[in-house]
């Protein structure tokens, strides 16, 4: 009898004393890939910085409130200038001595605004100019009903923007990204830089910052980019390794006023204003 429990118990006992003992697979710590140092062990980022800028102040409205010829060639203003100045004297306040790419696009305000940048910032470089990165093509608002304007205007600034929508019945956010983000992972190819400033456009800006964050082609349409403002991306190896530092920094102060007519109004609804009341003043002269 009690060599038969004697033997029960051994079976019982057994099993617990076994489950106490290590795997043969498992590690001790002192052979986990953090404790070896092996290339297991998490490294950080090397990321690269680009100053991401949007171009000072333009006139789209000539004096007489009528819409300009072509937005493709307005120029400056005297406040986008003045824009442009307090921008390059911000970066050199930040200790910035050298950008080893500048980049701008094709048209006259962000060329002008890059050179005024460098030149307040005392800093010597090249810019290169990216057809690519040149804003966001526009239709025509002159055969657009009145009551269809502001959809032609905001359908781009939903908070999550569908890539169909057009800018007024122009050119897709789809589009846009099309020929956008190749050249920004043309950018991050190129192992020959470190620091790069952007001189571009809001809707631009806003599909760069868009992959930014979203890691993909997302496209938000709810940023605002002032004229003259700054972004602050770091851009990693890898396609999703993006880290957003500021967004629509501006150091021309007169863009955060308040108490002002239209001071919350967006970029695109200060557009539609100023079409709606082109359109009223052409109908009060007929």
């Amino acid at each position: 009898m009690w060599s038969f429990l004697l033997r029960a118990a051994a079976f019982v006992v057994a099993p617990l004393v076994f489950s106490t003992l290590p795997s043969a697979h498992a590690q001790t710590p002192a052979t986990t890939p953090a404790a070896t140092g092996t290339d297991d062990t998490w490294k950080p980022s090397q990321r690269r910085r680009i100053y991401l800028m949007r171009h000072g102040d333009v006139a789209y409205f000539g004096a007489d409130g009528k819409p300009v010829a072509s937005s493709d060639l307005v120029v400056l203003s005297e406040k986008g200038r003045a824009q442009a100045d307090a921008a390059g004297k911000y970066l050199a306040a930040l200790g910035i001595k050298k950008f080893d790419r500048v980049y701008s696009s094709n048209l006259p305000r962000t060329k002008e605004t890059a050179a005024r940048v460098l030149t307040a910032a005392n800093i010597s470089a090249e810019t290169e100019v990216v057809d690519q990165w040149r804003e966001m093509k526009p239709g025509g608002t002159t055969n657009v009903p009145v009551s269809e304007l502001p959809r032609a205007f905001l359908d781009i600034t939903a908070p999550k923007t569908s890539a169909s929508a057009r800018f007024i019945g122009g050119e897709s956010v789809g589009e846009l990204q099309d020929r956008v983000l190749p050249i920004l992972q043309k950018l991050r190819s190129d192992p020959s830089w470190d620091v790069a400033l952007l001189v571009l456009h809001g809707l631009v800006n806003n599909a760069i910052i868009s992959h930014a964050i979203s890691g993909g082609r997302d496209y938000y349409g709810r940023i605002e980019h002032g004229p003259g403002c700054i972004n602050v991306l770091d851009m990693g190896a890898e396609p999703n390794d993006w880290v957003v530092r500021a967004i629509n920094l501006c150091p021309d102060a007169s863009n955060y006023a308040d108490g002002v007519p239209g001071a919350r109004l967006s970029t695109l609804e200060k557009l539609l204003a100023g079409t709606l009341r082109s359109r009223e003043a052409a109908a009060q002269k007929q």
